[in-house]
This record gives C-alpha cells, structure tokens and sequence, in this order.
C-alpha cells in the first residue's frame, strides 16, 4: 500500500481528440501535440514517465525505457467541462451534461437575481471575461453594478469592481446566485471574478472564488470516513463544494498550487493530496496563448524533477487533465479529448496502463490502495503498476 498519493490535475492538458469529439465540435484537438511543437516547450521529466509513448501519440518519439507507468483515460459524463471531468475521476459519471446557456440566463432570473442582492446587472451572455471587463468595467463602476456573463461552460460567472462592490459582498452575491440556481438552471459552478484598475488597464485579482454543486457520494467522501486524510490544494476544495475534504491549502495559480503541493510532501499523513494547477486552462487555453502555455509547461516540468527526487518510498504521483483546451484551435472553449494518466513512485512496475475507459479508474485505483471497497464506477489499475 502507498501511504501518501498525490494526484495532480494539469487543468486542460488534453491527449488528442476523444472518440465523441465531433458531437462536441472538437475534431483535431490535442492540447499536448499543440504545445509540444512549440519552442517554449520542454517535458524531460514528463517524457521520463512515459508521456509520449501513450497510444496514439505518433507525432514525438517515444522515451527508451520510460521509469514510470503511463496511458490515457476517456470521458465516460457527458460533458468536457472541469467539475464534469473532476467529479468523474472520484466515481460520478454524469450522464446528463450541466446546462449552458449560448444565449445569456432567463431575463426573470436576471431581474430576481438583482432584485435580491440590490445591484444592477450588466451584459448576461457569453463573454471572455478579459474582455468583458474590457468592455464594462467602467460602467460597472460608476454604477456599482454585477457584470454576469458565460461561456461555452456551464458557469454564471460574476465579475465586481473591487472598489465599488467589495469583495465580501460579491461573495455574498454569488451564494445567493447558487442559491438560485436549481433544476433546469442548475450550473456546475457559479464563479467570483473581482477585479481591479482604471478604464484601460483592469486585471482580474487572485480572489477569484468557485461555488460548486454539492456532488453525490464519491471517493474523497469514503476517504474521509476511512478517517484518510484529504488534502485540496487549489479549486479542487470548490470543485467538490468542500465535501469530503480533511485541510485546504489555497491557491491562485501555478507557482502557488506547486509550492504548496511541495510542502507537503513534508508532512506526514496517510491519504491524498488532490491538486488542481489552473494556469494551463485559465490563463493560456482560454486565451489561445501556445507560446504561454508551453512555457507553463516547461516550468511545471522542471518543478516536477524536483517533486519526484522528494518523494519518499511509499508516495505515489498520479498525473492527469480534467478535459482538453487546445490553443491552437480558433475556439477558445475546452475541448473534448483523453486526458493523460501518468503513475510514478519510486518502485513502480514501468507499464503502459493503454486507453481506459473512464477517468473513474484513477478514484478506483485511489481506494484499491487503501483497501477501500465502493461501489463507485471504475477499474483500478494498482496491480499493474505494482
């Protein structure tokens, strides 16, 4: 049994197109071929674990002798959003997607809305929320307004001045929104997006919040009850509105996720330490930012090299995506795609764990380890890599 396992989620870091691409407008993803060819890239430890010898991967060669396990996981929910994708690797498949709204929320829901925390509402529609802030910030301002919009993602996103609406408040307004949002309205993640400046130079702060749906019972709930310790380490604690985690360690972007991720790997605990790095999808696919994006990546490689030389004996790494978002394609959404499932410890059987069938296998082999019976989804692959 490994005592410690630590799973990291590269936010959007897909593998290639899922077999259902196509019904999700994605054909010819693939977020790691896409950065992979850039300059800026560099992924000596990933290629180490095996990453380019994943089945399927035919556009780099493949590492002589890989020291980790390695394979790729296919979406079983419907959906390619992050709470789809997170909640499905700790057991729940959602076979109804969360809803979207292409065309901006009901206007009675708006007006209710603004109506109950005593702000006016601007824009409600899809939007880039670098540019909405772009766009209305200084209305929003002077009129101590909410600037709702969404995506492609099924998020009623709220972004405030934090001068003019601070930042308890916007919180405050954003419980009441996720309050308000059930059945046909009931989106995966209701989100704070404060920000700051003059007319011509807003930024979006760090304070950016995730008010997530309650999810079912799920492998960080078992954990728990198994008295394992479950450590969250950036959204991951949002994502599954804080059921079933044990400690949170904040976290606004990736230097901040790794440092504290790092930091654990000084304490001692039996359980897992579930990390979610967010710059790759927020701040570069998002944004269709190759050049930045593989830079992310070659950082976050050179920072992996050091992890792996901590780890103790009896720690496993588990490295996966929750979805693609490849920056080079014309949309800027997430795409449907494999994730990568890369295992590594320090006697792990070096193995190519193939294409599975669900993102659920990742939770299932988590629970396997500490002897764990559920009867959630998935096929543990803990004695492959044993």
């Amino acid at each position: 049994m490994y005592k410690r396992i630590f799973l990291i989620v590269l936010d959007s870091v897909g593998i290639g197109e899922a077999p259902d691409a196509a019904s999700y407008g994605d054909v010819g993803s693939n977020t790691i071929k896409s950065i992979s060819t850039n300059p800026n890239f560099k992924g000596d430890t990933m290629e180490s674990f095996g990453l380019f010898n994943v089945d399927g991967v035919d556009y780099h060669d493949d590492y002589p002798n890989p020291i980790g396990a390695y394979g790729k996981c296919t979406e079983k929910s419907n959906g390619k959003d992050t709470t789809t994708g997170h909640w499905e690797m700790m057991g729940i498949i959602s076979e109804k997607p969360f809803p979207t709204f292409p065309d901006g929320f009901p206007a009675e829901l708006i007006q209710e809305f603004s109506e109950k925390v005593g702000h006016p509402v601007l824009v409600n529609k899809p939007y880039s929320g670098t540019e909405v802030i772009k766009d209305y910030g200084e209305q929003a301002f002077n009129e101590k307004a909410l600037i709702v919009y969404t995506s492609a993602d099924s998020v009623f996103q709220i972004a405030a001045h934090v001068d003019a609406i601070p930042l308890n408040e916007l919180y405050r307004c954003c419980e009441v929104a996720r309050e308000m949002l059930k059945g046909d309205l009931n989106v995966g993640r209701v989100i704070a997006r404060p920000f700051e400046g003059t007319p011509g130079n807003y930024t979006r702060t760090l304070d950016r919040k995730d008010y997530s749906v309650m999810p079912p019972k799920n492998v960080l709930n078992y954990l728990k009850e198994a008295d394992k310790t479950v450590i969250a380490v950036g959204k991951i604690s949002d994502i599954f509105a804080g059921s079933g985690v044990t400690a949170k360690i904040s976290s606004h972007n990736n230097p901040q996720g790794m440092d504290g991720t790092m930091k654990m790997l000084e304490q001692d605990f039996e359980g897992l330490c579930f990390v979610n790095l967010v710059d790759f999808d927020m701040v570069y696919g998002h944004r269709n930012d190759v050049d930045g994006y593989a830079k992310a990546f070659a950082e976050f490689d050179a920072w992996l090299s050091t992890f792996k030389d901590s780890m103790r004996d009896d720690d496993l790494l588990l490295i996966t995506a929750d979805h693609g978002c490849d920056p080079a394609t014309p949309s800027t959404d997430h795409s449907r795609e494999y994730t990568p499932i890369i295992a590594y410890s320090k006697n792990i059987k070096p193995v190519n764990l193939g294409i599975r069938e669900t993102f659920a296998d990742i939770g299932k082999t988590i629970t396997h380890n500490f002897n764990i019976g559920t009867d959630l989804p998935g096929t543990s692959f803990l004695k492959d890599i044993k």
